[in-house]
């Protein structure tokens, strides 16, 4: 792992000691616009202004770990009013809509909605789009913290010795996020016959299982997925990495749909908790679900057995 997690923040390169960057740092600015000049993240008086953090599987990958980093130069809009909108087509985008279902109740808000407008102002047609980052396990406000008390000094922190060292958590992502994302939000605009886009690192992609495509002209859906890659002012810039068209609902079941296992190594796991309650209900002891003799014969691993009955 890398010995510092931390890769962007403030929107620099934890090693930039220029004096934009320390004037971003001394301000808790956000260069990715957005709503107010200054970081919100997590509190906003005092902002969490980690942007991305270093991961994958050789630990070099830069994972984006705050959505408004996904609006870096608008990029992520105009990707998606290509797809939304003809060629040349008048539009804006609107940050945080409140989208609500048939009785009124809040099924969330839309990250960016695109609006194409005519001569008049009138609304031709819209479409949205969701700012997938990446959930964190672990905790990096602490290395967060201490780097930003030296930020000169502490760019080379070592912080891989620490037990709740931060790392993607894409299952999470996956979800808890961009599932619910998908069937509240997305169900209510598929209904309405409204095209959907949704943004993420690549190493978030390669985690969701394949996607059947289809052709752009026949997409209800479009997957854009960025990569942060390194320039020559010594600051990481979104790229597109690949485009992804899809139809809402196979995209939708193949995200949601979890591919059942082997169902007689389920069982081993019933039988072998269950031959330990029954130990412990004749030894007059409590059953202890989570501490199990596993017979090695069974070709059982203690993850298999991580579960109380209760759960």
């Amino acid at each position: 792992m890398p010995r510092n997690p931390l890769s962007e923040v403030f929107g620099f390169r934890i090693d930039d000691v220029s004096a934009q960057a320390q004037r971003f740092r001394n301000n808790t600015l956000c260069p990715f616009s957005n709503k107010v000049p200054s970081c919100t993240k997590d509190k906003a008086e005092d902002p969490l202004g980690t942007c991305s953090i270093f991961g994958g599987p050789d630990d070099a990958e830069v994972i984006v770990t705050c959505p408004i980093r996904f609006r870096e130069d608008w990029i992520i809009a105009t990707d998606a009013a290509a797809f939304f909108f003809p060629p040349q087509a008048k539009y804006t985008t609107l940050t945080e809509v409140r989208l609500k279902d048939a009785h009124g109740k809040s099924a969330g808000n839309i990250d960016l909605v695109l609006v194409q407008v005519d001569e008049s102002g009138d609304i031709l047609d819209y479409g949205s789009v969701e700012v997938q980052a990446v959930y964190i396990s672990g905790n990096v406000r602490k290395p967060f913290a201490t780097y930003m008390k030296d930020p000169a000094a502490n760019a080379r922190l070592d912080w891989s010795a620490a037990r709740d060292y931060p790392r993607a958590d894409y299952l999470s992502s996956s979800r808890k996020r961009l599932a619910p994302q998908l069937i509240f939000k997305g169900g209510i605009l598929h209904s309405w016959g409204r095209k959907m886009a949704v943004t993420m690192n690549t190493g978030f992609y390669n985690t969701l299982p394949p996607l059947p495509e289809c052709p752009k002209d026949d997409a209800e859906m479009a997957w854009f997925v960025y990569d942060l890659v390194l320039g020559g002012d010594n600051r990481y810039h979104m790229k597109p990495h690949k485009t992804v068209y899809t139809k809402f609902q196979s995209s939708l079941d193949r995200i949601t749909k979890t591919e059942a296992g082997d169902e007689e190594k389920f069982l081993k796991v019933l039988k072998t908790k269950l031959a330990r309650v029954r130990t412990a209900t004749e030894e007059g002891t409590p059953p202890d679900n989570n501490t199990i003799v596993i017979p090695a014969e069974d070709g059982l691993t203690d993850d298999d057995l991580d579960f109380s009955i209760e759960d």
